[in-house]
């Protein structure tokens, strides 16, 4: 007996869907995040502009929780795909909630970073600079929790930052995953690009959300009604 494979469900369809919903997420997320990234061009590379970096950074902490939630919902089947759909509801769903992370949050590494580029004139001993850029990293870590968390949940942000927190060591795989993404992306980016991250956002995201999957289904089995 010979089996036949309906059209949209083989390997080369799901394959293409995905491409296609990586394309799309991508373009969606440089879009939403389009007048920040224009103004970060505009500023020098001197480190008395990190504020106003940062504050073209806040429309970025939106753009890529929409950018996880459609990469969540993601449709596998050719012929039924609404990448572009399911981005407008994620952000629609997750821009104040992002916020709320996304402010405080680049903030604090704004803080950080500042200091570090002025540490000379503070007078510090050197053992804080690597206490500082070692709290950095695990605020970033954090950051890649709370950005799923409050991708794909409906928390209060209060309780996002607290689970964040939580799955740092929790699910130390996770954490670990999300380490490993970023340092090869810092890496890529020095040896290549700085506009690489923005580039390649959509697959990066899509990393995350792989490596998150524990984080994910613990949330959903113990943290949801």
């Amino acid at each position: 007996m010979s089996t036949t494979t309906d059209f949209g469900a083989g390997p080369l369809s799901r394959a293409a869907a995905l491409i296609h919903t990586l394309v799309t997420v991508e373009a969606l997320l440089l879009l939403a995040a389009a007048p920040g990234l224009a103004g970060l061009l505009l500023l020098g590379p001197d480190p008395a502009n990190l504020p106003l970096a940062a504050l073209c950074l806040l429309p970025l902490g939106p753009a890529l929780s929409a950018a996880v939630y459609a990469l969540h919902h993601r449709d596998r089947d050719l012929t039924d795909l609404h990448p572009a759909r399911a981005y407008r509801r994620g952000w629609r769903l997750n821009a104040l909630p992002a916020l709320k992370l996304w402010a405080p949050l680049l903030a604090w590494l704004t803080v950080i970073a500042f200091t570090l580029t002025h540490f000379p004139a503070t007078g510090l001993p050197g053992w804080w600079a690597a206490l500082l850029a070692l709290t950095g990293l695990v605020s970033l870590l954090w950051g890649a929790h709370a950005l799923v968390l409050t991708s794909l949940f409906a928390f209060r942000a209060r309780d996002t930052a607290r689970l964040a927190a939580y799955f740092l060591l929790r699910h130390g795989r996770a954490t670990l995953a999300a380490a490993s993404l970023l340092v090869l992306t810092a890496t890529a980016t020095t040896l290549l690009t700085e506009a690489l991250p923005a580039l390649l956002a959509a697959p990066l995201l899509l990393s995350l959300l792989h490596g998150s999957r524990p984080v994910i289904a613990e949330t959903e089995e113990n943290f949801t009604a």
